[in-house]
């Protein structure tokens, strides 16, 4: 049986604030759980029940890891999901560098976008199209925010994210940016990309004035229905799939 100290500690790390004090956050889910054994994150502590089975391939000891077996009843009581499933790991955060330069590559930045589903998904699509590095606004919702990090599947494992003054980051920057909006260029006039780094916007307000004015080229999915807008996270794969390729 957890005490209670340990089931408010994990409980804790719903909150920004202690995720920040603790560096530290929570995952969940055999495959999530699994991506993140298999990366560079360091696993604190892993609850599960029985029924959990350990990955065959694990990168590392897995006999030096903690790991604590509990009851269904109390992963319900530490599980952020519905339906909880078998496991859940504390993991430190990342203390990732953002990286020197992001020639040669394709790179995403995030302005403001706020629902922690859509981050994920960005997250997981990036991770699809093999882009390494998401710069985010201080606006953009936490990376390690249960239901971004599920949202994810495990591609957060693989994805370095960068909280940061956007507009000083892209008026740095020595690559191309390109903000995604409602009236730019048609995105299929395009050829695809060898570097750049691909903006997305908020929700509902799109991609703020200061980060448009840095940018050297806008964007856009022709529109041929009705449609007012695109989701986020369904434009960021339009746009990588044809850029990247």
């Amino acid at each position: 049986m957890l005490s209670r100290n340990t089931v408010k500690y994990i409980q804790s790390l719903t909150h920004k604030k202690f995720r920040n004090s603790s560096s530290a956050f929570i995952a969940e889910t055999p495959k999530v759980v699994e991506e993140f054994l298999n990366s560079s994150f360091r696993v604190e502590h892993i609850y599960a029940t029985e029924h959990w089975q350990a990955p065959d391939k694990y990168d590392k000891e897995l006999s030096h890891l903690p790991i604590t077996i509990i009851t269904q009843a109390d992963l319900e009581k530490i599980s952020q999901l519905k339906t909880p499933h078998d496991v859940l790991a504390v993991i430190r955060i990342s203390d990732a560098q953002p990286p020197a330069t992001v020639k040669g590559k394709i790179s995403l930045a995030l302005d403001g976008v706020q629902d922690p589903g859509n981050v994920g998904t960005i997250i997981r699509i990036a991770d699809w199209f093999g882009v390494e590095d998401i710069f985010c606004s201080r606006e953009t919702a936490d990376a390690y925010n249960p239901k971004v990090v599920q949202a994810t599947m495990g591609s957060l494992a693989h994805v370095r994210l960068h909280y940061t003054d956007l507009e000083k980051f892209l008026k740095t920057s020595d690559v191309e940016i390109i903000a995604t909006t409602l009236n730019g260029s048609s995105l299929y006039d395009c050829a695809p990309l060898q570097e750049g780094i691909l903006v997305i916007g908020n929700e509902s307000a799109g991609i703020s004035e200061s980060i448009l004015e840095v940018s050297q080229r806008q964007l856009t999915i022709p529109r041929r229905g009705k449609a007012e807008s695109l989701n986020a996270a369904v434009a960021a794969a339009i746009f990588l799939s044809h850029l990247s390729g």
